[in-house]
């Protein structure tokens, strides 16, 4: 429900995006679009059945051989109140007391299908939801006191429940106050700072009061599922939908996106291409207050609506028509608009490209005290459009003022590893893969005289797991690429199998804490045989383990008659490198670490998470080196690289911002004293280097690389390896 960004030094703009990339490295929870129902009733005969399922896969199939027991009851009733009630804000010691009598049933429970318990705590919740929300819109008007020395916990689990209702009140006067000074720190004047936590507070409780059965089920059974590990879930019947769209890069709607706002539908964005931009007629800020199927069918009114149920509104099949009542804005009146339906590609997610070209470093940098910066203001930039088929690149021509020879580096931006798994198994053709597309890319590379590649895998949350095989394949020539282990402590690798390499040059992986899973077997893979230089943080996320997704209608009836009742995506193997070491919870640790603040953040790591499964080895396969990268090598670039970040101001700031994480991470609370917060969030507000950076990765029609100063420090890294290459005779070097 709240997410403070001010322990991890986020400014206000792009908090939900690290949201969203936290979100990504469990695919399973992405794109949620559940059908219009009412608030949930008492479980269904359907409900039952999948609790069954569920429950049986469970026992048989989880790679950690654990039983659905005591233990796991215990915990999957405290991992259930936490998806409530995470901050201590709703219930009661005495609602907890009361669910504890039942801690050693849930597991006795959900084998025999009764999922009674999970409405009999959720309606209590939305009780408290209710009451609390009432107390917080009086807190509202109140007249608060930011002279005070006051503070409020910061973390809260270490604090109980609230044992009174004037003990919980009072964390909710707290909580106000708190929310109030993040919205005087954003320069939000006083009156419309209260308007837009009234709207706030009231769309928190009208999200909850439309919680549906799917969801509540969904809820309950994953909190089953995370008592195992954390990447088992059950996913509700609307969300494997959403799950395959994900994969497969498709959906059939009109193209936009959507954002809720106090109760209001806004587009945010219109798809290229999309039906809504082919029409024309809708923008971005309009907007959208009804929603009719066809030409003749009523209108529905819209507003207050959970957001993804408008979504489930107007996506339809192809070829058919959906009317939207609009706002327009630019105020020109009330609109009907009839859109036909169309199937859009999500590009978003796709591998992009682009090619930049520098002038060979001409300064001799083996003194790191000696090495000029590699990157200096940009005289001009001169943009060519390139399209490779469904991926649409730029090559920028950067010139510096000297017109030498220069070096050319071809980045790819990889969101996810995606694969058009349906379309896959009906034999499409043209199915979508990450593999294909990076290897049209490439092609496109080589045709270019690209001299050096970067993938870039920041906030690759993961995705397939053959697809990551195969696109590490594109680099390498044959071998494993990564062992996988099950239950039963068998190991098999997974090889490349394709011989020779689309890409033989110079590679750099470009990694993050929010590089996980298949992100973490392509960057493993290509460290342990020495292919290339994995660069960015200290770390990748760290998770090792392998998913599988049972769809529980085919559990009972054929693929083809089978109902949707959901899926259960469930750990089953864990994965290890072909060294032999396993990313569980370590992750792939960078050859040369890029300072940031991604490093220090608490709770964004795999090892951070409840349950997880612990780090362990295997024994090695064999498998070729390349020789591209070695130990002295690395050593240079670290100095080199550290050499430039002590005197570029950029990196000067990020350590100071980086020290005050630490700091922030040490202190239990937070202060309510208005003078102490607008100066702590000064800090944070004013630093436009990471907004820009997030911006960027956010905002999917930006440069896919653009120059900012950790960029800028990328190249510098990369200019420095073709160079050290080149001395040391290296035949990668071009």
């Amino acid at each position: 429900m709240f997410f403070d960004g001010e322990r991890f030094g986020l400014s206000r703009p792009f908090r939900n995006f690290v949201l969203a990339s936290l979100a990504t490295i469990c695919l399973a929870t992405a794109l949620l679009v559940p059908t219009v129902v009412a608030k949930p009733t008492d479980p269904t005969r359907v409900d039952r059945h999948i609790a069954i399922m569920v429950a049986a896969l469970m026992d048989r199939r989880h790679l950690s051989e654990m039983q659905m027991d005591d233990e796991i009851s215990h915990r999957a009733l405290d991992m259930f109140l936490k998806s409530l009630d995470r901050m201590k804000l709703f219930f009661l010691q005495s609602d907890v007391d009361e669910f504890m009598a039942e801690r050693d049933n849930l597991d006795d429970y959900v084998k025999s299908g009764d999922v009674k318990i999970a409405k009999k705590i959720f309606d209590r919740f939305l009780q408290r939801v209710n009451e609390q929300v009432a107390v917080a819109q009086v807190y509202i008007d109140d007249e608060h006191d930011f002279t005070l020395d006051e503070t409020m916990i910061r973390d809260p689990d270490e604090w109980g429940y609230a044992k009174t209702k004037e003990e919980l009140n009072e964390r909710w006067r707290k909580r106000v106050k708190y929310d109030l000074l993040l919205e005087l720190a954003d320069e939000v004047p006083q009156e419309e700072a209260v308007e837009k936590l009234h709207k706030r507070y009231r769309g928190i409780q009208r999200n909850w009061e439309q919680h549906s059965n799917d969801e509540l089920l969904e809820d309950f059974l994953t909190a089953i599922t995370t008592s195992f590990d954390p990447h088992s879930s059950y996913m509700s019947p609307s969300n494997l939908d959403n799950f395959t769209i994900q994969m497969r890069l498709e959906l059939d709607g009109i193209g936009a996106s959507l954002e809720s706002k106090y109760g209001e539908t806004i587009v945010r964005r219109i798809v290229p291409g999309g039906a809504a931009d082919k029409d024309g007629r809708l923008k971005i800020e309009d907007v959208i207050v009804g929603v009719a199927e066809g030409t003749d069918g009523e209108f529905v009114d819209i507003v207050d609506m959970k957001i993804n149920d408008v979504v489930q509104l107007i996506r339809g099949k192809p070829n058919t028509i959906v009317r939207l009542e609009v706002m327009p804005a630019d105020k020109s009146g009330r609109k009907i608009y009839d859109i036909t339906r169309a199937r859009i590609e999500l590009k978003d997610s796709e591998a992009r490209s682009e090619i930049l070209e520098r002038p060979i470093q001409e300064t001799p940098a083996t003194d790191p005290t000696a090495s000029d910066e590699h990157s200096h203001a940009v005289d001009s930039i001169v943009p060519e459009t390139e399209t490779v088929e469904n991926v649409t690149g730029k090559i920028l021509e950067q010139q510096k003022g000297s017109n030498g020879p220069s070096r050319r580096i071809g980045v790819i931006s990889l969101p996810s590893f995606y694969m058009d798994m349906e379309g896959r198994r009906a034999g499409k053709v043209d199915f979508k893969s990450t593999t294909r597309d990076v290897r049209r890319l490439l092609e496109e590379f080589n045709k270019q005289n690209v001299d050096l590649v970067v993938m870039d895998l920041r906030f690759n949350g993961g995705g397939s797991l053959p697809e990551s095989v195969e696109a590490t394949g594109l680099f390498i020539d044959k071998g494993p690429v990564v062992q996988v282990k099950g239950p039963d402590g068998r190991v098999q690798p997974y090889p490349d199998e394709e011989a020779g390499e689309v890409w033989s040059g110079p590679l750099i992986v470009l990694i993050n804490r929010f590089s996980a899973s298949a992100s973490e077997i392509f960057a493993g893979a290509i460290q342990d045989y020495g292919r290339g230089l994995v660069i960015g943080d200290h770390s990748t996320h760290g998770k090792g383990t392998v998913q599988q997704l049972f769809e529980l209608g085919t559990q009972i009836l054929p693929l083809q008659e089978a109902p949707n009742l959901g899926a259960l995506k469930m750990t089953i193997q864990q994965f290890y490198r072909p060294s032999g070491d396993s990313t569980q919870n370590r992750g792939v640790v960078s050859d040369v670490e890029i300072p940031y603040r991604t490093s220090y953040w608490e709770g964004i790591g795999e090892a951070d998470l409840d349950y997880a499964l612990k780090f362990d080895r295997v024994a090695p396969q064999p498998h070729d080196n390349y020789h591209a990268v070695s130990a002295p090598m690395i050593e240079q670039l670290k100095q080199r690289s550290a050499a430039r970040e002590a005197k570029a101001e950029f990196f000067i700031k990020e350590q100071q911002k980086i020290d005050q994480i630490i700091k922030r991470q040490q202190e239990p609370t937070v202060t309510l004293n208005k003078e102490k917060f607008l100066a702590e969030r000064a800090e944070v507000n004013s630093d436009k280097d990471q907004e820009e950076m997030f911006e960027s990765l956010e905002d999917k029609d930006s440069p896919v690389f653009p120059m900012t100063p950790y960029n800028e420090e990328v190249i510098a890294i990369a200019l420095d390896y073709l160079e050290l290459l080149h001395e040391d005779n290296v035949a990668l070097a071009k």
